[in-house]
């Protein structure tokens, strides 16, 4: 088969022959429809130092996809030949404490599709049942492939309650606009997106937020006046890893208000603990998704009439892979995927 493999330790990728993958008794295999390119692939395809830290060649990448079930193992049960699916990319141990809890998420031992083992960019994929989503309404492939970073936007915007309040998001990447997105779902009043790229606010004011910030000419607390605020924000999404954003974030909020931090920076960030301790505010990290009440969740908003295709920007066939990561890598558009269907 046809893989996206990075093939030595160094930048790019390589679209090469592979072995099919084997199927165990617990594992199905899915022919990949769509896959969605994330930040993490970028930094596997250009080969930095996190990449470096993390991944061993060779290794076929990706963990966003959708597909449909052609083989399950004897023991499997509860997926079937035909399915419409996505994976849930990290596989956990089952045994540590977190999972024997039924906080799989926090699993101490987990492993990464696409990271340490081999991923969806591929013709075939093959992974564990536990790990499969089927989609047992109907929803596009190019929809089901970007289901894991949507699981990335829900897991942060409902950490806290939505309803009636009014919330900063700061980045505007296609996980930032689908947590804004979800926000206003969830009946936000008032979803206030910054970023630096005009591309992209311009994205996610189409998509339905209430404001849309140019970070490089505008503070947070510039959008109190024009959304009738009268203190700070209540909650606050920080998806873009900028220690000027978390700390803007901070400057802006609500006493007891509660801040999300999803985005990763690459260094440490020095923080106003005083504001934090004085105003009394809450911040929490996120990963993942919570495996699975979040892929529930997704499934009962898409349900519920929330449109999410409008963030994917850009197609391309598999074979047109170094175009789809240069549109991903500048930072100007939405989700890009990349279609394997034959």
């Amino acid at each position: 088969m046809k893989a996206l493999v990075k093939t030595t330790a160094g930048p790019g990728l390589e679209l090469a022959d592979v072995p099919e993958p084997t199927v165990g008794p617990t594992d199905v295999l899915i022919e990949v429809k769509q896959t969605g390119i994330c930040g993490t692939d970028l930094h596997i395809e250009g080969w930095d130092d996190w990449a470096a830290g993390h991944v061993t060649a060779p290794l076929i990448v990706g963990h966003e996809f959708s597909g449909v079930v052609v083989q399950v193992g004897q023991s499997v049960t509860d997926v079937a030949v035909g399915d419409v699916v996505s994976g849930e990319g990290h596989l956990v141990c089952g045994r540590c404490r977190n999972c024997r809890a039924g906080r799989r998420h926090l699993c101490i031992n987990t492993r990464g599709i696409g990271v340490q083992l081999d991923g969806a960019f591929a013709e075939y994929i093959a992974i564990p049942s536990s790990n499969v989503w089927v989609h047992t309404n109907p929803i596009g492939f190019d929809v089901a492939a970007i289901f894991d970073p949507f699981g990335n936007a829900v897991h942060t915007a409902l950490t806290f309650p939505m309803l009636g309040e009014d919330v900063l998001v700061t980045g505007a990447g296609p996980i930032g606009i689908l947590a804004a997105m979800v926000s206003r779902h969830a009946g936000a009043r008032n979803v206030a997106i910054s970023d630096l790229s005009e591309p992209r606010l311009e994205l996610a004011s189409r998509l339905g937020v209430s404001v849309a910030l140019d970070a490089r000419q505008h503070k947070p607390q510039d959008a109190y006046a024009e959304l009738g605020m009268l203190e700070g924000f209540d909650v606050g999404l920080e998806m873009s890893g900028s220690p000027v954003a978390l700390r803007d974030m901070i400057g802006s909020m609500t006493h007891g208000g509660r801040i999300a931090v999803l985005g990763l920076p690459s260094g440490e960030i020095n923080i106003d603990v005083a504001t934090v301790v004085l105003n009394m505010l809450t911040i929490k990290g996120i990963y993942g998704r919570e495996m699975f009440e979040t892929w529930y969740a997704m499934s009962v908003l898409l349900q519920s009439g929330l449109d999410i295709s409008g963030v994917i920007t850009d197609r391309f066939d598999h074979t047109e892979f170094e175009k789809a990561f240069a549109t991903a890598r500048s930072g100007h558009g939405g989700k890009v995927i990349m279609s394997w269907e034959k």
